[in-house]
């Protein structure tokens, strides 16, 4: 049963609170897979303590300067009328009403993207920590949770340049994370990776995963270093490794949805969210080729695995990075009725618009023929590194690439005439290990 959650980040020697929280919903009492966010109130806790350490910080240092990719953003927003007009409306279109309006003390929600610059400002200086009974999510992705569901929101976060400017912010973030300085997290009190209470939702850890216990932070040179663990040999092995009818799975991941029949265009963005082939393919010429086929996709928790591997035998034939957004949500997901967990019910809309790595692989089976694996990230950084290169050939179970820092999903792509049949059990909602059979293909 995966449980939605909302984030927790801190500072070096700053904390937000060990208690748990009991309001996150389950994701599966509401017909949602795996939502990573909260309940509004819950989400308004979690805003409210940053906003409360940005404010302090504010008082006890004033005139303090921004990191300056946060204060190129501010500029960009204020020296472009188009922008500067969206980023006032993202937050006015959000209602006044409940659950909309304050948080618990009765302090206004972000209301401005002064305050929201001063978040990302805070929130790039820090590392995730860990919480009780939630996973790790997106900082910045609560802070924008109710404007990515206005039209005002919808419309900026479309936008190639203001994706830009975040994917600079991200970078920043991104080196932080790979920094030594990062580790501050990797403890075993209340709120590190070690400790009692993750240690609950990260079983047998040191068996699981390559790392030294005896070591300061378990080994680990950075958090994304922790993020991106191996298994140790032997924890996953690869199912049927020598029947090439068998495709495994290339993520440990949860199933989001197996779609057959997908056309090469259709109105991904309304409800329902049907896939639309050349647009999740970035109009490659090799797309018209899946016309008809299946999609298979799933989506990683925020304390999974992240690596991915190859689901068949066979040969890289091409490898594509895809620049895309990463706060658009799923217009049919926002206002008037928008649920906290519009952006991860956008799944299905995000693999025509996201961040994502396609690779293309011809399977050494004539009957799987070409196939598609494509990483998609969610939000924050969605940094989707690839590990592997055209011409390279690849046995079930090699390792592909990975994701770092950030949210993800993944589709598997099957031509019309790729006849493929998946097991029992491999349905929405079902957890499936890394290196499982998922499907097999009829001749």
């Amino acid at each position: 049963m995966n449980i939605s959650v909302c984030p927790g980040f801190s500072l070096p020697g700053q904390s937000l609170g060990d208690e748990q929280l009991h309001d996150g919903k389950v994701a599966v009492d509401q017909g949602v897979v795996g939502s990573w966010s909260c309940k509004p109130n819950a989400l308004n806790e979690r805003l409210a303590e940053a906003i409360a350490i940005v404010e302090q910080s504010s008082q006890s240092r004033p005139g303090t300067l921004l990191h300056p990719v946060i204060e190129n953003f501010r500029l960009f927003i204020e020296s472009d009328p188009t922008v500067y007009v969206g980023f006032h409306q993202m937050f006015e279109q959000v209602p006044t009403k409940p659950p909309y309006d304050n948080d618990p003390s009765g302090n206004p929600q972000v209301r401005d993207y002064n305050l929201m610059l001063r978040l990302f400002d805070h929130i790039i200086h820090a590392a995730p920590k860990y919480e009780d009974n939630v996973f790790v999510g997106f900082p910045i992705n609560a802070i924008l949770e109710w404007p990515m569901g206005t039209a005002a929101g919808f419309a900026m976060f479309c936008r190639p340049d203001v994706n830009a400017h975040f994917k600079n912010i991200f970078d920043v973030w991104a080196r932080y994370l790979s920094s030594p300085e990062s580790r501050y997290v990797l403890n075993d009190g209340p709120t590190g990776w070690f400790g009692e209470p993750a240690s609950k939702a990260l079983p047998d850890f040191a068996r699981t995963y390559v790392c030294d216990p005896s070591a300061p932070h378990y080994g680990f040179r950075s958090w994304d270093d922790f993020f991106t663990r191996r298994f140790r040999p032997g924890v996953r092995p690869v199912g049927d490794p020598h029947d090439h009818h068998v495709i495994t799975n290339a993520c440990e991941s949860t199933v989001y949805r197996i779609a057959h029949g997908v056309v090469l265009t259709d109105r991904f963005w309304l409800k329902g969210q049907p896939y639309s082939l050349l647009n999740m393919l970035d109009h490659d010429d090799l797309a018209p080729r899946f016309a008809g086929g299946t999609v298979y996709q799933a989506f990683l928790s925020a304390i999974s695995y992240h690596r991915w591997h190859a689901p068949v035998d066979g040969t890289i034939v091409r490898v594509v990075h895809v620049p895309g957004t990463y706060y658009a949500e799923a217009p049919c997901e926002g206002f008037p009725n928008p649920d906290p967990a519009g952006a991860t019910l956008s799944q299905s809309f995000i693999t025509s618009v996201a961040t994502r790595a396609i690779i293309y692989i011809e399977a050494d089976n004539p009957a799987i023929g070409l196939m598609v694996f494509m990483a998609v990230g969610m939000a924050e950084v969605s940094t989707c590194a690839v590990g592997v290169q055209e011409g390279q050939r690849v046995t079930k179970g090699d390792e592909l690439g990975m994701f770092h820092f950030g949210g993800s999903t993944h589709c598997l792509v099957f031509r019309e005439e790729t006849k493929v049949a998946f097991n029992f059990g491999i349905a929405e909602g079902a957890d499936v290990k890394l290196n499982e059979p998922i499907a097999r293909v009829l001749l």
